[in-house]
């Protein structure tokens, strides 16, 4: 290479020396070609596995890059309810990114309607419909396990539309499920879900479990020696790696009658039929939402990405989850030391004597700071992160279980407590800590460090979620 770049400085090289000169960088280059493609270990040298590209992960679309840090998390003011559930403590967090804004009903509605499609979708395929299998070269059907016996896999580039219908062959599958009310059960003349119809059943591993010495596999006894605890409850001898995957399944449906619930003697019916499906609030937080049910939002919205990652050739990425509470405490703070607020200052009016959150700001008066319940999200400014309504409009789920001791026996790195409540546990044992105050509340329960609770398996209309990432890589 040298010496063909040398050449090409002289201005009266002959042609003999070109040739020579391109003879040579043809013979490098097909050498590099033959070394890259090869996958010999027997050179002696500690190379690494060949073909491992060199990786960044790309930003996620609505989401905001929180910087690894450390922050005294606990108390910034006094405990003026004296709950004495939270202690001064710093703690170090790793990098993640944050949804900039709490989910909105559109976009819970995606997750809605994929499990609908996906109904409809196995029904076509239990009816033999071949446009609605993947088949291979040969035009067999790929199959996978599904609940011990073997199904065609769904394809879901086949449309749904009514209009391609021709042989009618959706038009049945649909009306054999039943995912839509028909006959006395149809109100207003228009197409109504059935919404206990709407079951999302998924799969996740109990790490907890699994990484208990106990648990671990006993490579002189060759055998698992260990028990792992079902969600339901029962005991059973570790069989392999698949002990800890648990099957579980929840009704995806928002419970839009939580406005009716939640209130006493309150007239707000009209949220209860509009808020979560019509347009108009489209981009307002999503409510009546479970624990259970946000949990699995982010386990289906990981799958839903990863199909694409993987129809596109690309690599995984971390899995969407529910923050821990240092991530959220960390995130509302925008990086501002002993902040009382997420935008920093103590006070709930901004210069001009406006609010600046979506709160109960006085007696019985809700509508001074803009809204009467829920607002737009992304209304009022975000903090230091770029994070929209880290205080008021609806306080958000965490993913851990609430402890009003968990500060003093957590770890101060991602200091986490989780306890997977059993279906016969007592309710103190599905708390679970949520966050940042809601459109009801009064200012205290804004306030970044401010812990609360909410039972896992109930569904309130100022509760709403948004979800984390963890950061592939170093900061």
């Amino acid at each position: 290479m040298k010496f063909f770049y040398n050449l090409t400085l002289k201005k009266n090289c002959n042609f003999s020396q070109i040739k020579y000169a391109m003879k040579n960088l043809l013979s490098l280059l097909f050498l590099l070609a033959i070394l890259g493609s090869c996958t010999n270990y027997n050179n002696g040298e500690l190379v690494g596995v060949p073909g491992r590209k060199a990786y960044t992960e790309p930003d996620p679309f609505g989401m905001v890059f929180i910087p690894q840090g450390s922050f005294l998390m606990g108390p910034s003011d006094q405990d003026v309810t004296f709950a004495q559930n939270a202690s001064s403590k710093t703690v170090s967090v790793d990098a993640f990114w944050m949804d900039e804004t709490e989910i909105i009903n559109n976009e819970y509605r995606q997750f809605v309607y994929w499990i609908r499609d996906s109904l409809i979708r196995q029904a076509l395929v239990d009816d033999q419909i071949e446009d609605f299998f993947i088949k291979d070269k040969e035009g067999n059907p790929l199959v996978m396990n599904k609940n011990g016996q073997e199904s065609p896999m769904i394809n879901w580039e086949t449309s749904l539309d009514p209009d391609k219908d021709r042989d009618g062959n959706i038009a049945a599958a649909i009306e054999r499920i039943g995912i839509y009310y028909t006959g006395d059960a149809q109100f207003y003349n228009r197409k109504e879900l059935a919404v206990e119809k709407l079951i999302y059943t998924y799969y996740w591993i109990d790490l907890q479990q699994a990484a208990k010495k106990s648990n671990r596999y006993n490579f002189k006894t060759q055998q698992y020696e260990g028990t792992v605890t079902k969600p339901d409850g029962t005991v059973e001898p570790i069989q392999g790696r698949q002990s800890f995957v648990f099957r579980d399944e929840v009704n995806v449906y928002p419970d839009t009658l939580c406005w009716v619930a939640d209130f006493t003697y309150s007239f707000n019916e009209p949220y209860a039929n509009m808020y979560f499906w019509h347009p108009s609030y489209d981009n307002y937080p999503v409510v009546g939402v479970t624990w259970k049910q946000a949990t699995a939002f982010c386990i289906w919205r990981t799958q839903f990405l990863n199909a694409a990652l993987t129809q596109s050739g690309q690599p995984f990425v971390q899995d969407y989850r529910l923050p821990i509470e240092a991530e959220w405490e960390y995130a509302a703070r925008g990086n501002l030391k002993l902040s009382m607020y997420p935008w920093g200052g103590p006070y709930t009016r901004n210069q001009l004597g406006c609010f600046v959150a979506n709160f109960k700001p006085l007696r019985g008066n809700y509508i001074d700071d803009g809204a009467l319940i829920t607002q737009r999200v992304g209304i009022y400014s975000p903090n230091e992160f770029g994070l929209y309504d880290m205080a008021g409009n609806v306080a958000e789920w965490t993913a851990n279980a609430y402890d009003e001791s968990a500060y003093m026996f957590s770890h101060n790195m991602n200091p986490d407590y989780k306890y997977n409540a059993k279906p016969d546990d007592p309710p103190v044992m599905k708390r679970k800590v949520i966050r940042g105050g809601s459109w009801k509340d009064v200012a205290y329960f804004l306030q970044n460090s401010v812990r609360d609770y909410e039972y896992q398996d109930t569904a309130k209309s100022y509760i709403g979620f948004r979800c984390v990432r963890s950061y592939l890589g170093a900061n």
